[in-house]
Protein backbone atom coordinates (compact mmCIF):
# COMPACT_ATOMS: atom_id res chain seq x y z
CA UNK A 1 0.00 0.00 0.00
CA UNK A 2 1.66 3.27 -1.15
CA UNK A 3 -1.35 5.88 0.19
CA UNK A 4 0.56 8.14 2.50
CA UNK A 5 -0.15 11.69 3.08
CA UNK A 6 2.51 13.00 0.61
CA UNK A 7 0.67 11.49 -1.86
CA UNK A 8 -3.38 11.94 -0.37
CA UNK A 9 -1.83 15.63 -0.73
CA UNK A 10 -2.00 15.61 -4.41
CA UNK A 11 -5.45 14.33 -4.53
CA UNK A 12 -6.45 17.00 -2.08
CA UNK A 13 -5.33 19.54 -4.55
CA UNK A 14 -7.61 18.36 -6.97
CA UNK A 15 -10.44 18.47 -4.70
CA UNK A 16 -9.61 21.98 -2.87
CA UNK A 17 -7.76 23.56 -5.45
CA UNK A 18 -7.32 27.11 -4.05
CA UNK A 19 -8.83 27.47 -0.96
CA UNK A 20 -6.69 27.64 1.65
CA UNK A 21 -4.36 25.14 3.50
CA UNK A 22 -1.49 26.71 5.07
CA UNK A 23 -1.21 29.97 6.27
CA UNK A 24 1.80 31.88 8.37
CA UNK A 25 3.82 34.82 8.88
CA UNK A 26 5.85 34.11 6.03
CA UNK A 27 3.96 32.48 3.15
CA UNK A 28 0.59 31.13 2.54
CA UNK A 29 -0.21 27.84 0.70
CA UNK A 30 -3.53 27.00 -1.02
CA UNK A 31 -3.71 23.36 -1.20
CA UNK A 32 -3.00 23.12 -4.75
CA UNK A 33 -0.16 25.36 -3.94
CA UNK A 34 1.38 22.78 -0.66
CA UNK A 35 1.39 19.76 -3.67
CA UNK A 36 3.31 22.43 -5.80
CA UNK A 37 5.67 23.35 -3.51
CA UNK A 38 6.04 19.94 -1.74
CA UNK A 39 6.96 18.26 -5.78
CA UNK A 40 9.57 20.64 -5.99
CA UNK A 41 11.51 19.48 -2.76
CA UNK A 42 10.50 15.84 -4.36
CA UNK A 43 12.39 16.65 -6.91
CA UNK A 44 15.35 18.22 -5.55
CA UNK A 45 16.04 15.45 -3.39
CA UNK A 46 15.63 13.14 -6.80
CA UNK A 47 18.38 15.75 -7.95
CA UNK A 48 20.42 15.43 -5.08
CA UNK A 49 20.16 10.44 -5.21
CA UNK A 50 17.90 11.11 -2.21
CA UNK A 51 15.83 7.90 -1.65
CA UNK A 52 14.38 5.16 -0.02
CA UNK A 53 16.64 4.60 3.58
CA UNK A 54 18.05 7.81 3.51
CA UNK A 55 17.79 10.42 6.28
CA UNK A 56 17.73 14.22 5.74
CA UNK A 57 17.55 16.67 8.93
CA UNK A 58 15.03 19.34 9.30
CA UNK A 59 16.41 22.36 11.48
CA UNK A 60 13.68 25.08 10.85
CA UNK A 61 11.24 27.29 12.58
CA UNK A 62 7.26 27.71 12.48
CA UNK A 63 6.19 28.49 9.01
CA UNK A 64 4.13 26.97 5.95
CA UNK A 65 7.44 26.13 4.59
CA UNK A 66 8.25 23.34 6.98
CA UNK A 67 5.17 21.54 6.18
CA UNK A 68 6.29 21.59 2.52
CA UNK A 69 10.03 19.97 3.30
CA UNK A 70 9.16 16.93 4.64
CA UNK A 71 6.25 16.08 2.70
CA UNK A 72 8.17 16.61 -0.43
CA UNK A 73 11.16 14.22 1.28
CA UNK A 74 9.38 12.03 2.84
CA UNK A 75 6.97 11.30 -0.60
CA UNK A 76 10.75 9.60 -2.17
CA UNK A 77 11.12 7.43 1.14
CA UNK A 78 13.44 9.70 2.56
CA UNK A 79 13.11 9.71 6.67
CA UNK A 80 12.96 13.51 7.58
CA UNK A 81 14.49 13.87 11.47
CA UNK A 82 12.90 16.68 12.84
CA UNK A 83 15.29 18.99 14.94
CA UNK A 84 14.22 20.69 18.13
CA UNK A 85 15.21 24.51 17.00
CA UNK A 86 16.35 25.36 20.67
CA UNK A 87 19.07 22.75 20.99
CA UNK A 88 22.61 24.51 20.83
CA UNK A 89 25.79 22.95 21.34
CA UNK A 90 26.46 19.19 22.62
CA UNK A 91 22.27 18.22 22.53
CA UNK A 92 22.32 19.67 18.63
CA UNK A 93 25.16 17.61 17.47
CA UNK A 94 23.20 14.47 19.01
CA UNK A 95 19.96 14.86 18.16
CA UNK A 96 21.61 15.64 14.36
CA UNK A 97 24.43 12.33 14.68
CA UNK A 98 21.99 9.79 15.84
CA UNK A 99 20.13 10.18 13.08
CA UNK A 100 22.69 10.10 10.75
CA UNK A 101 21.43 12.15 7.75
CA UNK A 102 23.21 12.83 4.81
CA UNK A 103 22.10 16.35 4.69
CA UNK A 104 20.39 18.98 7.26
CA UNK A 105 17.86 21.78 5.82
CA UNK A 106 18.80 24.64 7.72
CA UNK A 107 16.86 28.12 8.16
CA UNK A 108 18.60 31.17 7.99
CA UNK A 109 18.31 32.09 11.82
CA UNK A 110 19.59 28.96 12.71
CA UNK A 111 22.35 28.79 10.97
CA UNK A 112 24.96 30.04 14.24
CA UNK A 113 23.84 27.81 16.25
CA UNK A 114 25.13 24.86 13.31
CA UNK A 115 28.35 26.70 12.33
CA UNK A 116 29.40 26.49 16.11
CA UNK A 117 29.21 22.78 16.16
CA UNK A 118 30.33 21.98 11.92
CA UNK A 119 33.30 21.26 12.76
CA UNK A 120 31.83 18.09 14.94
CA UNK A 121 29.66 16.94 11.84
CA UNK A 122 32.10 16.13 9.43
CA UNK A 123 30.75 14.99 5.91
CA UNK A 124 27.47 16.44 6.50
CA UNK A 125 25.64 18.65 3.50
CA UNK A 126 24.36 21.56 4.93
CA UNK A 127 21.57 23.76 2.96
CA UNK A 128 20.59 26.81 3.91
CA UNK A 129 16.91 28.31 3.24
CA UNK A 130 17.73 32.06 2.58
CA UNK A 131 20.87 33.51 2.09
CA UNK A 132 24.17 33.09 4.00
CA UNK A 133 27.42 33.19 2.94
CA UNK A 134 29.30 30.39 2.71
CA UNK A 135 26.65 27.91 2.86
CA UNK A 136 25.04 25.92 -0.47
CA UNK A 137 21.35 27.81 -0.65
CA UNK A 138 18.07 25.70 -0.75
CA UNK A 139 16.26 28.45 -2.77
CA UNK A 140 18.19 28.94 -5.68
CA UNK A 141 18.08 25.46 -7.00
CA UNK A 142 14.00 24.77 -6.16
CA UNK A 143 13.51 27.63 -8.44
CA UNK A 144 14.68 25.96 -11.39
CA UNK A 145 12.24 22.92 -10.97
CA UNK A 146 8.73 22.11 -11.61
CA UNK A 147 6.07 21.91 -9.12
CA UNK A 148 4.18 19.72 -11.61
CA UNK A 149 2.92 16.76 -10.55
CA UNK A 150 5.33 13.82 -10.16
CA UNK A 151 4.16 10.96 -13.00
CA UNK A 152 4.66 7.48 -11.72
CA UNK A 153 8.15 6.12 -12.41
CA UNK A 154 9.68 9.48 -11.05
CA UNK A 155 10.71 8.09 -8.00
CA UNK A 156 9.56 5.11 -5.89
CA UNK A 157 6.87 5.30 -3.58
CA UNK A 158 7.49 4.73 0.10
CA UNK A 159 5.54 1.71 1.56
CA UNK A 160 3.12 2.72 4.24
CA UNK A 161 5.03 0.74 7.07
CA UNK A 162 8.25 2.95 6.50
CA UNK A 163 9.59 5.47 8.45
CA UNK A 164 8.40 8.66 7.56
CA UNK A 165 9.97 10.92 10.38
CA UNK A 166 12.42 10.81 13.39
CA UNK A 167 10.81 13.06 16.45
CA UNK A 168 12.36 13.47 19.49
CA UNK A 169 11.63 12.63 23.26
CA UNK A 170 13.43 13.05 26.03
CA UNK A 171 14.01 9.91 28.50
CA UNK A 172 15.86 9.23 31.47
CA UNK A 173 19.39 8.40 29.87
CA UNK A 174 20.35 12.08 29.63
CA UNK A 175 20.14 13.19 25.77
CA UNK A 176 17.24 13.28 23.02
CA UNK A 177 15.84 9.72 21.28
CA UNK A 178 14.51 9.85 17.60
CA UNK A 179 11.50 7.88 17.28
CA UNK A 180 10.27 6.13 14.53
CA UNK A 181 7.10 7.41 12.83
CA UNK A 182 5.77 5.13 10.13
CA UNK A 183 3.83 6.41 7.11
CA UNK A 184 1.18 4.85 8.57
CA UNK A 185 1.25 6.45 12.23
CA UNK A 186 0.76 9.67 9.85
CA UNK A 187 -2.12 8.89 8.40
CA UNK A 188 -3.52 7.24 10.79
CA UNK A 189 -3.10 10.58 13.26
CA UNK A 190 -4.31 12.51 10.73
CA UNK A 191 -7.53 10.91 10.12
CA UNK A 192 -8.11 10.03 13.87
CA UNK A 193 -7.93 13.49 15.14
CA UNK A 194 -10.23 14.90 12.38
CA UNK A 195 -12.71 12.42 13.43
CA UNK A 196 -12.32 13.51 16.43
CA UNK A 197 -11.92 17.12 16.04
CA UNK A 198 -15.17 16.77 13.66
CA UNK A 199 -12.72 18.82 11.25
CA UNK A 200 -14.48 20.22 7.93
CA UNK A 201 -13.54 22.52 5.25
CA UNK A 202 -14.71 26.21 6.96
CA UNK A 203 -12.15 25.28 9.77
CA UNK A 204 -9.16 27.20 10.41
CA UNK A 205 -6.76 25.87 13.51
CA UNK A 206 -4.64 28.20 15.35
CA UNK A 207 -1.09 26.29 15.55
CA UNK A 208 1.33 28.24 17.69
CA UNK A 209 2.99 24.85 18.90
CA UNK A 210 6.20 23.65 17.04
CA UNK A 211 6.34 22.38 14.17
CA UNK A 212 8.97 19.44 15.42
CA UNK A 213 6.76 17.74 17.65
CA UNK A 214 4.43 15.43 17.12
CA UNK A 215 1.29 17.73 17.71
CA UNK A 216 2.40 20.88 16.47
CA UNK A 217 3.80 19.51 13.40
CA UNK A 218 1.83 16.29 12.59
CA UNK A 219 -1.59 16.29 14.57
CA UNK A 220 -2.51 19.80 14.16
CA UNK A 221 -1.13 20.04 10.31
CA UNK A 222 -2.86 16.97 9.38
CA UNK A 223 -6.01 16.43 11.01
CA UNK A 224 -6.85 20.26 9.22
CA UNK A 225 -5.68 19.17 6.10
CA UNK A 226 -7.09 15.79 5.49
CA UNK A 227 -10.85 17.60 6.29
CA UNK A 228 -9.72 20.39 3.92
CA UNK A 229 -9.53 23.22 6.66
CA UNK A 230 -6.56 25.42 6.62
CA UNK A 231 -3.76 25.90 9.61
CA UNK A 232 -2.70 29.09 11.00
CA UNK A 233 0.54 28.56 11.95
CA UNK A 234 2.22 30.97 14.31
CA UNK A 235 6.38 31.00 15.51
CA UNK A 236 5.52 30.93 19.13
CA UNK A 237 2.91 31.44 21.26
CA UNK A 238 1.75 35.40 22.57
CA UNK A 239 -0.39 36.24 25.45
CA UNK A 240 -0.33 39.72 24.38
CA UNK A 241 -1.13 38.78 20.65
CA UNK A 242 -3.50 35.09 21.11
CA UNK A 243 -7.08 36.62 20.66
CA UNK A 244 -6.58 39.22 18.12
CA UNK A 245 -4.69 36.75 16.27
CA UNK A 246 -7.35 34.27 16.39
CA UNK A 247 -10.19 36.50 15.88
CA UNK A 248 -8.57 38.38 13.09
CA UNK A 249 -7.65 35.02 11.07
CA UNK A 250 -11.08 33.67 11.82
CA UNK A 251 -10.32 30.74 13.49
CA UNK A 252 -12.44 28.17 14.65
CA UNK A 253 -10.17 25.49 16.59
CA UNK A 254 -7.26 25.97 19.10
CA UNK A 255 -4.31 23.46 19.49
CA UNK A 256 -3.26 23.76 22.63
CA UNK A 257 -1.43 22.11 25.10
CA UNK A 258 -2.56 23.47 29.40
CA UNK A 259 -0.02 26.21 30.20
CA UNK A 260 -1.12 27.95 27.32
CA UNK A 261 -4.31 27.86 28.74
CA UNK A 262 -2.81 28.78 32.35
CA UNK A 263 -1.55 31.56 30.71
CA UNK A 264 -4.31 32.62 28.99
CA UNK A 265 -6.61 32.75 32.65
CA UNK A 266 -3.68 34.73 34.13
CA UNK A 267 -3.38 37.64 31.75
CA UNK A 268 -5.07 40.87 31.94
CA UNK A 269 -8.82 41.06 30.09
CA UNK A 270 -8.33 41.21 26.76
CA UNK A 271 -11.31 43.09 24.54
CA UNK A 272 -11.18 40.20 21.74
CA UNK A 273 -11.31 37.02 24.27
CA UNK A 274 -15.23 36.50 23.66
CA UNK A 275 -15.53 37.91 20.34
CA UNK A 276 -13.77 35.07 18.83
CA UNK A 277 -15.19 32.13 16.79
CA UNK A 278 -13.39 28.78 18.63
CA UNK A 279 -15.80 26.29 18.46
CA UNK A 280 -13.39 23.98 19.66
CA UNK A 281 -9.94 23.83 22.08
CA UNK A 282 -8.22 20.26 21.43
CA UNK A 283 -4.92 19.43 23.34
CA UNK A 284 -3.68 17.69 26.48
CA UNK A 285 -2.14 18.60 29.83
CA UNK A 286 -5.13 20.86 30.60
CA UNK A 287 -5.37 20.83 34.78
CA UNK A 288 -8.66 20.55 36.43
CA UNK A 289 -8.00 23.99 38.61
CA UNK A 290 -7.83 25.96 35.04
CA UNK A 291 -10.47 23.54 32.63
CA UNK A 292 -13.67 25.72 33.91
CA UNK A 293 -11.98 29.18 34.31
CA UNK A 294 -10.98 28.63 30.71
CA UNK A 295 -13.74 27.56 29.24
CA UNK A 296 -16.16 30.15 30.87
CA UNK A 297 -14.16 33.10 30.69
CA UNK A 298 -13.70 32.49 27.33
CA UNK A 299 -16.49 31.22 26.31
CA UNK A 300 -15.37 28.04 24.89
CA UNK A 301 -18.17 26.04 23.02
CA UNK A 302 -15.90 22.58 23.61
CA UNK A 303 -12.87 20.78 24.64
CA UNK A 304 -11.41 17.59 23.43
CA UNK A 305 -8.83 17.01 26.33
CA UNK A 306 -6.77 13.26 25.44
CA UNK A 307 -3.49 11.87 25.73
CA UNK A 308 -0.74 10.61 23.71
CA UNK A 309 3.00 10.40 23.02
CA UNK A 310 5.27 10.14 19.92
CA UNK A 311 6.30 6.43 20.63
CA UNK A 312 3.53 5.34 22.47
CA UNK A 313 1.18 3.07 21.24
CA UNK A 314 -2.09 3.82 22.47
CA UNK A 315 -4.47 7.16 23.07
CA UNK A 316 -6.61 8.10 25.47
CA UNK A 317 -9.34 10.57 24.78
CA UNK A 318 -11.97 12.86 26.80
CA UNK A 319 -14.60 13.25 24.02
CA UNK A 320 -17.43 13.41 27.05
CA UNK A 321 -15.41 16.87 28.44
CA UNK A 322 -14.76 15.75 32.00
CA UNK A 323 -12.92 18.29 33.57
CA UNK A 324 -9.33 17.03 34.57
CA UNK A 325 -9.57 13.45 32.73
CA UNK A 326 -7.32 12.50 30.27
CA UNK A 327 -9.66 9.90 28.57
CA UNK A 328 -11.89 7.19 28.45
CA UNK A 329 -11.98 3.60 26.83
CA UNK A 330 -15.48 3.13 24.84
CA UNK A 331 -17.06 -0.70 26.59
CA UNK A 332 -17.07 -0.96 22.40
CA UNK A 333 -13.45 -0.19 22.09
CA UNK A 334 -12.16 -2.48 25.06
CA UNK A 335 -11.26 -5.38 22.94
CA UNK A 336 -8.97 -3.21 20.51
CA UNK A 337 -7.49 -1.14 23.08
CA UNK A 338 -6.16 -2.73 25.89
CA UNK A 339 -4.83 -0.09 28.27
CA UNK A 340 -3.92 -1.34 31.58
CA UNK A 341 -2.51 0.39 35.46
CA UNK A 342 0.05 -1.59 36.99
CA UNK A 343 0.23 -1.93 40.74
CA UNK A 344 4.08 0.23 41.54
CA UNK A 345 6.50 -0.31 43.50
CA UNK A 346 7.77 3.27 44.60
CA UNK A 347 11.42 1.99 46.02
CA UNK A 348 12.45 0.21 42.64
CA UNK A 349 11.07 2.20 40.03
CA UNK A 350 9.08 -0.14 38.15
CA UNK A 351 6.17 -1.83 38.24
CA UNK A 352 5.12 -4.38 41.52
CA UNK A 353 5.12 -8.02 40.88
CA UNK A 354 3.99 -10.97 43.09
CA UNK A 355 5.14 -13.64 44.51
CA UNK A 356 4.16 -15.87 41.17
CA UNK A 357 6.59 -12.59 39.33
CA UNK A 358 3.60 -11.15 37.57
CA UNK A 359 1.84 -7.83 37.62
CA UNK A 360 -1.48 -6.77 39.13
CA UNK A 361 -3.89 -3.89 38.12
CA UNK A 362 -4.79 -0.99 40.05
CA UNK A 363 -7.66 -0.90 41.87
CA UNK A 364 -10.01 1.87 41.41
CA UNK A 365 -8.58 5.25 42.27
CA UNK A 366 -5.31 3.36 43.24
CA UNK A 367 -2.24 5.64 41.68
CA UNK A 368 -0.24 3.14 39.34
CA UNK A 369 2.06 3.04 35.32
CA UNK A 370 -0.14 2.90 32.61
CA UNK A 371 0.97 0.58 30.01
CA UNK A 372 -0.97 -0.48 26.84
CA UNK A 373 -0.30 -4.77 24.79
CA UNK A 374 1.49 -4.57 22.14
CA UNK A 375 -0.24 -7.32 19.93
CA UNK A 376 1.58 -10.30 19.13
CA UNK A 377 0.27 -11.21 16.21
CA UNK A 378 2.37 -8.38 14.43
CA UNK A 379 -0.88 -5.60 13.94
CA UNK A 380 -0.09 -2.21 13.07
CA UNK A 381 -2.49 -1.02 15.78
CA UNK A 382 -1.10 -0.85 19.21
CA UNK A 383 2.48 -1.51 17.50
CA UNK A 384 5.44 -0.22 19.15
CA UNK A 385 7.97 1.32 16.57
CA UNK A 386 10.77 2.34 18.69
CA UNK A 387 13.42 4.32 18.13
CA UNK A 388 16.45 4.82 15.94
CA UNK A 389 19.02 3.41 19.12
CA UNK A 390 17.96 0.25 19.36
CA UNK A 391 19.01 -0.22 23.00
CA UNK A 392 16.43 2.48 24.02
CA UNK A 393 13.45 0.00 23.40
CA UNK A 394 14.21 -2.69 25.69
CA UNK A 395 13.40 -0.10 28.58
CA UNK A 396 9.97 0.78 27.28
CA UNK A 397 9.05 -3.12 27.08
CA UNK A 398 7.92 -4.99 30.23
CA UNK A 399 7.34 -8.57 29.62
CA UNK A 400 5.32 -11.12 31.35
CA UNK A 401 3.22 -9.23 33.13
CA UNK A 402 -0.35 -10.93 33.09
CA UNK A 403 1.02 -14.26 31.35
CA UNK A 404 4.04 -15.70 30.10
CA UNK A 405 5.02 -14.47 26.48
CA UNK A 406 3.21 -11.11 26.60
CA UNK A 407 4.67 -7.82 26.18
CA UNK A 408 3.36 -4.31 26.99
CA UNK A 409 4.92 -0.77 26.66
CA UNK A 410 5.99 1.10 29.24
CA UNK A 411 4.45 5.01 28.79
CA UNK A 412 6.48 6.04 31.98
CA UNK A 413 3.65 7.78 33.26
CA UNK A 414 1.65 7.40 36.70
CA UNK A 415 -2.21 7.61 36.34
CA UNK A 416 -5.39 7.15 38.71
CA UNK A 417 -8.57 5.38 36.95
CA UNK A 418 -12.05 6.26 38.63
CA UNK A 419 -14.98 3.95 38.72
CA UNK A 420 -16.35 5.17 35.90
CA UNK A 421 -13.70 4.72 33.52
CA UNK A 422 -12.10 8.15 33.20
CA UNK A 423 -8.25 7.87 33.34
CA UNK A 424 -6.21 11.00 35.08
CA UNK A 425 -2.25 12.08 34.93
CA UNK A 426 -0.79 11.76 37.64
CA UNK A 427 3.41 12.14 37.67
CA UNK A 428 6.40 10.71 35.47
CA UNK A 429 8.05 7.66 36.72
CA UNK A 430 11.71 8.68 37.00
CA UNK A 431 14.20 11.31 36.12
CA UNK A 432 12.20 13.14 33.69
CA UNK A 433 9.32 15.97 34.31
CA UNK A 434 7.54 18.48 32.30
CA UNK A 435 7.65 21.69 32.00
CA UNK A 436 6.41 24.23 29.68
CA UNK A 437 5.23 21.58 27.66
CA UNK A 438 8.27 19.53 27.38
CA UNK A 439 9.87 16.54 28.67
CA UNK A 440 13.03 17.68 30.49
CA UNK A 441 16.05 14.89 31.28
CA UNK A 442 17.47 15.78 34.41
CA UNK A 443 20.30 14.27 33.78
CA UNK A 444 21.19 15.79 30.35
CA UNK A 445 20.60 19.13 32.72
CA UNK A 446 23.19 17.93 35.53
CA UNK A 447 25.86 16.48 33.18
CA UNK A 448 26.09 20.57 32.09
CA UNK A 449 25.43 21.66 35.21
CA UNK A 450 28.07 19.69 36.78
CA UNK A 451 31.11 20.89 34.65
CA UNK A 452 31.08 24.25 35.83
CA UNK A 453 33.61 25.44 38.15
CA UNK A 454 32.60 25.48 42.14
CA UNK A 455 29.90 22.70 41.88
CA UNK A 456 31.54 19.69 43.46
CA UNK A 457 27.72 17.08 43.22
CA UNK A 458 24.37 18.13 42.87
CA UNK A 459 20.90 16.45 41.58
CA UNK A 460 18.26 18.38 39.37
CA UNK A 461 14.40 17.32 39.75
CA UNK A 462 11.22 18.47 39.32
CA UNK A 463 9.20 20.02 41.80
CA UNK A 464 5.73 21.19 41.64
CA UNK A 465 4.89 25.06 41.95
CA UNK A 466 1.02 25.90 42.96
CA UNK A 467 -0.68 27.29 40.36
CA UNK A 468 1.88 26.32 37.43
CA UNK A 469 1.34 23.26 35.32
CA UNK A 470 4.02 20.51 34.96
CA UNK A 471 6.78 20.65 37.52
CA UNK A 472 9.98 23.70 37.37
CA UNK A 473 13.80 22.31 37.47
CA UNK A 474 15.23 22.34 40.59
CA UNK A 475 19.21 22.22 41.07
CA UNK A 476 20.13 21.20 44.11
CA UNK A 477 24.13 21.64 44.58
CA UNK A 478 26.91 21.55 46.98
CA UNK A 479 29.44 24.42 45.64
CA UNK A 480 33.35 26.09 46.74
CA UNK A 481 34.15 29.21 46.66
CA UNK A 482 34.72 29.37 43.27
CA UNK A 483 31.08 28.93 42.57
CA UNK A 484 29.70 31.88 40.89
CA UNK A 485 25.79 33.16 39.86
CA UNK A 486 26.81 34.63 36.99
CA UNK A 487 28.66 32.31 35.14
CA UNK A 488 26.57 29.59 36.36
CA UNK A 489 23.19 31.39 34.15
CA UNK A 490 25.20 32.24 31.62
CA UNK A 491 26.72 28.44 31.11
CA UNK A 492 22.64 27.03 31.72
CA UNK A 493 21.79 30.25 28.53
CA UNK A 494 24.49 28.78 26.08
CA UNK A 495 23.78 25.20 26.93
CA UNK A 496 20.58 24.33 27.74
CA UNK A 497 17.00 25.51 26.31
CA UNK A 498 15.24 27.97 27.91
CA UNK A 499 12.66 25.24 29.37
CA UNK A 500 15.76 23.08 30.69
CA UNK A 501 17.07 25.67 32.07
CA UNK A 502 16.46 25.39 35.59
CA UNK A 503 14.18 27.94 37.41
CA UNK A 504 15.01 27.20 41.27
CA UNK A 505 18.67 26.83 43.10
CA UNK A 506 19.17 25.17 45.99
CA UNK A 507 22.79 25.56 47.46
CA UNK A 508 23.88 22.47 49.81
CA UNK A 509 26.11 21.92 52.50
CA UNK A 510 26.34 18.68 51.66
CA UNK A 511 24.52 15.72 49.58
CA UNK A 512 23.05 12.93 51.59
CA UNK A 513 23.70 9.39 49.54
CA UNK A 514 22.69 5.93 49.67
CA UNK A 515 25.38 3.00 50.35
CA UNK A 516 25.94 2.53 46.58
CA UNK A 517 26.50 6.31 46.95
CA UNK A 518 23.46 7.25 44.72
CA UNK A 519 22.32 10.48 45.73
CA UNK A 520 18.73 10.72 48.33
CA UNK A 521 16.60 13.22 46.91
CA UNK A 522 12.93 11.87 48.11
CA UNK A 523 13.26 14.54 50.99
CA UNK A 524 14.51 17.53 48.88
CA UNK A 525 11.44 16.70 46.55
CA UNK A 526 9.16 16.66 49.13
CA UNK A 527 10.17 20.40 50.52
CA UNK A 528 9.53 21.67 47.47
CA UNK A 529 10.84 25.21 46.72
CA UNK A 530 9.15 27.04 49.58
CA UNK A 531 12.00 28.99 51.37
CA UNK A 532 9.69 29.31 54.30
CA UNK A 533 10.13 25.83 55.13
CA UNK A 534 14.23 25.45 54.33
CA UNK A 535 17.33 26.94 55.95
CA UNK A 536 19.39 26.56 52.79
CA UNK A 537 19.69 29.45 50.41
CA UNK A 538 17.03 29.20 47.31
CA UNK A 539 17.18 31.38 44.19
CA UNK A 540 14.81 31.32 41.35
CA UNK A 541 15.70 32.25 37.93
CA UNK A 542 14.21 35.92 36.92
CA UNK A 543 11.94 35.41 33.92
CA UNK A 544 12.70 38.65 32.51
CA UNK A 545 16.58 39.16 33.05
CA UNK A 546 17.57 35.32 33.42
CA UNK A 547 19.40 35.75 36.53
CA UNK A 548 19.39 33.91 39.37
CA UNK A 549 17.74 36.20 42.47
CA UNK A 550 17.82 35.02 46.02
CA UNK A 551 14.24 33.78 46.95
CA UNK A 552 12.24 34.70 50.06
CA UNK A 553 8.86 34.39 51.42
CA UNK A 554 7.63 37.38 49.56
CA UNK A 555 8.69 36.63 46.39
CA UNK A 556 7.68 33.23 47.07
CA UNK A 557 4.44 34.33 47.50
CA UNK A 558 4.25 36.84 44.83
CA UNK A 559 4.92 33.85 42.58
CA UNK A 560 2.00 31.67 43.72
CA UNK A 561 -0.28 34.19 43.61
CA UNK A 562 0.16 34.53 39.46
CA UNK A 563 1.75 38.06 40.12
CA UNK A 564 5.69 36.79 38.98
CA UNK A 565 6.05 34.71 35.72
CA UNK A 566 8.37 31.22 36.14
Amino acid sequence: MTLTLPVLIDGLADRFGTAPALTSTTERFSYAGLAARSHQYARWGIDRGFGSGDVVALLMGNCAEYVAVWLGLTRLGVTVALINTQLTGDALVHSISIAAPRALIVGADLVPAVAAVQIRLPGLAIVVRGAVAGFDVLDAALASLSGAPLPAGECELPKIDATALYIYTSGTTGLPKAAKVTHYRLMRWSQWFAGLMDAGSTDRLYNCLPLYHSVGGVVAIGAMLVAGGAVVIRPRFSVSEFWRDVTEERCTVFQYIGELCRYLVNAPEHPQERTHSLRLACGNGLRPEVWERFRERFAIPHILEYYASTEGNFSLYNCEEQPGAIGRIPSFLSHRLQVELLRFDWDAGEPRRDETGLCRRCAVDEVGEAVGLIPGDGARAGRFEGYTDGRANDGKLLRNVFEAGDTWYRTGDLMRRDAAGFYYFVDRVGDTYRWKGENVSTAEVLSTVSSLPGILEGVVFGVAVPGFDGRAGMAALVVDERFDLKAFRDAVENRLPLYARPVFLRLLPALDATGTFKPRKQALLREGCDPRGIADEIYVRDAGTGAYVRLDAARYGSIVAGRSRL
